[in-house]
């Protein structure tokens, strides 16, 4: 069997599940040198979780946790005047994909920019005067770098992302978009410089998904059919993007990007190169929450949205441990930067997929909505207008996300209760 296809089952969302459900039962079990879980106080988490739905959206019609609600922060509405800009021009072209395509771009590039800020970094919004930092003010710095043709190669088109374009961007040109100087310093700049001539490269070499011209809005074209299952979307930025992540995580030379090593990642007596490592494609599984939009827009259903699953970052996993879900062994490890690749965080991560699960089951219960599907899952097509039930990407959105940061901000001015030392890829 060809290597990739031995590697296929890490590239899949029931993959993602079983193997940190795998951690997640050795460390109920006690045995991990890292971690307690307390499934008491799954009930605490999910209490803070449902009232913060509430309080954000009282109507319950949640919508996907993607990087569209970061484009409205403020309470601004900025993609919907971008779009119908998009519509206008597509119909003089003649050519209505090119609106998707374009959004698709947007999309892609911001998500991959979107890792820590840190707690420092400001972004202010021209038009507004917005003074914004974190997930929100990247998302503006690299809308409005998006709308003044940052990354594009052709001065006639420029609200598009290309591989001309990324491959040539300097750190200096993110430090100017992104507004970063001494007294405004940005977590992991070169990392995403890097990141971003990673992308153009990877652009480039696969015309297969992104059309000859190296853009990701070539993903409509690559996946032209009546719907999309969100497997499938994944899989596909992942085949198209594998070669982008600095991890250095490989077997046999291929890269795995977001995927680790860990001892109880499948059972003692597994067999193959995939046995030991657990995937998460954190970055890939927020790119696919953010495309389902573009592609809905173009009327085009995106089906399967809770075989993905929690996204395991700082602010789901924060949210476990602060609300006791989670203890360290040694809360003074709390303090020690920790590297991503570490066992800890590669253990507190697939805990976090793992337990976002089980809450967001009784997050349901709260908000007296049923679980889709069997055992948690469903391919029931979900609208913004449809509440019932609630897809995990609306309890993410709702949410879990948002407590994590509500709690952050109330015990420690927003950071982690982990620091990670990150180069702005992963985390």
């Amino acid at each position: 069997m060809p290597t990739d296809d031995r590697l296929a089952i890490l590239r899949s969302p029931l993959t993602i599940r079983e193997r940190c459900r795998h951690i997640h039962d050795a460390v109920a079990r006690g045995q991990s040198a890292h971690f307690e879980i307390d499934s008491s106080r799954l009930a605490v988490a999910a209490d803070r979780v449902a009232a913060i739905t509430r309080r954000r959206y009282p109507d319950l019609k949640l919508p996907y946790h993607s990087r569209w609600r970061h484009f409205e922060a403020g309470g601004i509405d900025r993609h919907g005047p971008l779009r119908a800009a998009l519509v206008e021009r597509a119909s003089r072209q003649g050519d209505p994909q090119a609106v998707t395509r374009a959004l698709i771009d947007l999309a892609v590039v911001s998500v991959l920019l979107d890792a820590g800020a840190g707690a420092a970094w400001r972004y202010r919004e021209a038009g507004s005067g917005l003074v914004i930092g974190r997930s929100e003010g990247l998302a503006l710095a690299s809308f409005d770098a998006f709308r003044a043709g940052r990354y594009s190669s052709d001065a006639g088109d420029p609200w598009r992302v290309d591989a001309a374009a990324l491959m040539r961007l300097t750190e200096a040109d993110l430090a100017r978009d992104f507004q970063v100087n001494a007294d405004n310093p940005l977590v992991g700049l070169a990392g995403r410089v890097r990141l971003m001539n990673a992308l153009g490269e990877a652009l480039a070499a696969s015309p297969r998904w992104f059309g000859p011209q190296g853009r990701p809005g070539g993903l409509v074209d690559a996946l032209a059919a009546p719907t999309v299952a969100a497997p499938d979307l994944l899989e596909a930025v992942l085949l198209g993007l594998s070669r982008i992540w600095p991890s250095g995580q490989a077997i046999d030379g291929i890269a795995l990007g977001d995927c680790w090593p860990h001892p109880r990642a499948t059972p003692a007596d597994a067999r193959g190169p995939d046995a030991g490592w657990v995937p998460f494609h954190k970055l890939s599984q927020w790119l696919t929450y953010s495309l389902i939009e573009p592609f809905e827009w173009a009327g085009v259903p995106v089906m399967g949205l809770d075989r993905l699953t929690g996204l395991p970052e700082y602010r789901n996993g924060g949210l476990l441990i602060d609300t006791g879900v989670l203890r360290l062994r040694d809360p003074g490890v709390a303090a020690t930067p920790l590297p991503v690749g570490s066992p800890l965080v590669i253990e507190w991560r697939a805990l976090t997929v793992a337990l976002i699960d089980d809450l967001a089951n009784l997050v349901r219960q709260r908000l007296a909505m049923p679980p889709p599907g069997v055992a948690g899952f469903s391919s029931a097509v979900r609208s913004r207008s449809d509440p019932t039930p609630l897809p995990l990407a609306a309890i993410l959105e709702g949410g879990t996300w948002a407590a994590g940061r509500e709690l952050a901000a109330e015990l420690r001015g927003g950071e982690p209760p982990l620091t990670i030392a990150s180069d702005g890829t992963v985390f």
